[in-house]
């Protein structure tokens, strides 16, 4: 229990460092958390850490766009809350918290082979499927993740990592914040297959799991990891070749543009810069609005991501470069 609270703790500071200020966390998850910071001890109230988190029969309402503006809204949380998942529960306090070896050596050479991008997409695809590091590092029951979309695409997205549906799905993007994201696309003109959408990580960054095996939260993936999986990375971008990048989120943007490079994402966000020989814009992460549900938030990201409709050389009309202007 020591190690899983430890986890939570880094967590929530790593949440509060991102300017989160609340976490939708069950009543029976409170109550666990309770009753481990009471076993413990140390003279601290069993009310003191979990006080911290405000419990909540469910995720909030979230209202959506206004009429005639797409909705970037979606009511679930995604990576970063530490709400367990649909059908899971928290661990007990009598499970025991199961450490998994964190040691990712360094990136393997890789080459592409010569053919067609659906060729060469394929061998990719079973190349990483069946990589040691990355099967290793994928719990039992769990997927190895390789992006999806257009080989075609002018535009390809980039996550930092797969979360908990997107491991047992072996797709990126496929929780409520890939939800979310798929109805940004569509608010570009665009259809989700229109795109291409990957992550630099292929597997779920580890945390402590209980006995039972289940994994409750997230973090971000380390430099190491990010540095093991970026040649597949690479390898997509040059299937791919699209004429824009997005980095989705601070951890993306250190991932493509150098772990310390800046320190808050608004030192690069909205700008251009290059990876890869490519263009790249960096935005924020789509869970950003699920947590900030401001026609404001809403409108930073979308002026990013006209700059990316333009840059691709994608129609932009009057009504869509006015979507959520406060009026």
């Amino acid at each position: 229990m020591h190690h899983a609270l430890t986890a939570l703790t880094d967590e929530l500071r790593r949440l509060k460092a991102a300017g989160v200020k609340t976490v939708v966390v069950s009543d029976d998850s409170v109550a666990a958390l309770r009753r481990a910071v009471a076993k413990r001890g140390h003279g601290t109230p069993a009310k003191t850490v979990a006080e911290r988190v405000e419990p909540s029969p469910g995720s909030p309402s979230i209202a959506e766009a206004t009429e005639g503006r797409p909705t970037l809204a979606t009511p679930e949380p995604d990576r970063g809350t530490v709400t367990p998942p649909v059908g899971d529960r928290a661990p007990a306090e009598t499970e025991a918290p199961v450490a998994r070896a964190a040691t990712i050596p360094a990136p393997k050479p890789f080459t592409l082979p010569e053919g067609d991008k659906a060729a060469r997409f394929a061998a990719l695809r079973e190349h990483v499927l069946a990589d040691a590091v990355c099967c290793a590092h994928v719990r039992p029951g769990k997927k190895v993740v390789l992006g999806v979309g257009s080989l075609e695409a002018k535009i390809m997205f980039v996550g930092e990592a797969p979360g908990a549906e997107e491991e047992i799905q072996g797709e990126p993007f496929v929780g409520p914040a890939g939800q979310l994201l798929t109805k940004m696309i569509g608010a570009m003109g665009l259809r989700r297959d229109e795109v291409y959408i990957g992550n630099i990580m292929n597997w779920r960054p580890e945390m402590p799991v209980s006995a039972s095996g289940v994994q409750y939260g997230n973090r971000p993936p380390n430099g190491e990891e990010m540095n093991y999986c970026l040649p597949y990375l690479r390898a997509q971008i040059e299937i791919v070749n699209p004429e824009v990048l997005v980095a989705l989120g601070s951890t993306a943007a250190q991932g493509l543009l150098g772990i310390g490079s800046f320190k808050a994402l608004g030192e690069v966000r909205g700008r251009w810069h290059t990876f890869a020989d490519k263009p790249l814009m960096v935005t924020y992460h789509p869970s950003y609005i699920l947590r900030n549900q401001s026609n404001r938030s809403k409108r930073m990201i979308w002026e990013d991501l006209l700059k990316v409709m333009e840059r691709a050389g994608l129609p932009i009309a009057e009504k869509q470069r006015g979507y959520f202007l406060d009026k």
